[in-house]
């Protein structure tokens, strides 16, 4: 009886949630909080000996069956590829480190897919490290910090989208790195009263993220990071 009785307030609640996210209104406050509010204004300090991490963010296959980096992901690597071209102009040694295995389980990681797309930015294969074991961003952080403590660099660059900055950060700073954050791109909601595909999908990052940034905490707190 009492489920019964919950059923249509439950039913219309769901559904105003689902129309919340989907138009847009309640996305656009999620994306907020797992946003960065300011986007990199400041330019990059390069130093003679710098290191630009690209993390990677999943691969996906396209109408051709072909293995490709996901919109965001594109983005990613053509700002790091910009970041190397303005570093080489002062600096003596430049590093592109990219980082990301194979979590997805496709036919190639993350880091062997993204390579040709530096190469054709220009970014030449002598100067680029692949970290290709990593799964999880703490992963990331974790095998990126064991490449950078066999080399010494004198400044540190991690790129990745805005949404994911925040939790990228948390996870190097764990393993003593301060890089400099150089944001990628950055979601926006649509606001509007059509449901729109791409609002959930950017609802469901954002709580990825914070979901994220929650398990850091907890776990940090535990001794398990």
């Amino acid at each position: 009886m009492l489920w019964k009785r919950a059923r249509r307030p439950l039913a219309v609640g769901a559904i105003a949630v689902f129309w919340l996210l989907a138009a847009g209104w309640l996305t656009a406050p999620l994306l907020d909080l797992a946003q960065p509010h300011e986007q990199t204004v400041q330019p990059a300090r390069y130093a003679p000996r710098t290191a630009i991490i690209l993390l990677g963010g999943g691969t996906r296959y396209d109408h051709d069956h072909v293995l490709v980096p996901p919109h965001d992901v594109l983005a990613r690597i053509t700002v790091s590829a910009q970041s190397y071209a303005a570093c080489k102009r002062s600096a003596a040694s430049c590093q592109v480190i990219v980082s990301g295995g194979n979590p997805q389980r496709h036919s190639a990681t993350e880091a062997d897919t993204y390579l040709p797309y530096l190469l054709r930015d220009q970014v030449p294969r002598a100067d680029i490290v692949l970290e290709n074991t990593s799964r999880t961003t703490y992963e990331n952080a974790r095998n990126v910090s064991s490449i950078l403590g066999r080399s010494r660099y004198d400044a540190l660059i991690l790129v990745t989208s805005a949404y994911h900055m925040p939790r990228a950060l948390l996870d190097f700073r764990r393993f003593g790195l301060e890089p400099q954050p150089m944001i990628s791109s950055a979601r926006r909601a649509q606001l509007g009263v059509l449901p729109r595909y791409d609002n959930l999908v950017s609802a469901e990052t954002a709580l990825h993220e914070l979901i994220g940034i929650g398990q850091f905490y907890v776990y940090s707190a535990m001794g398990w990071f």
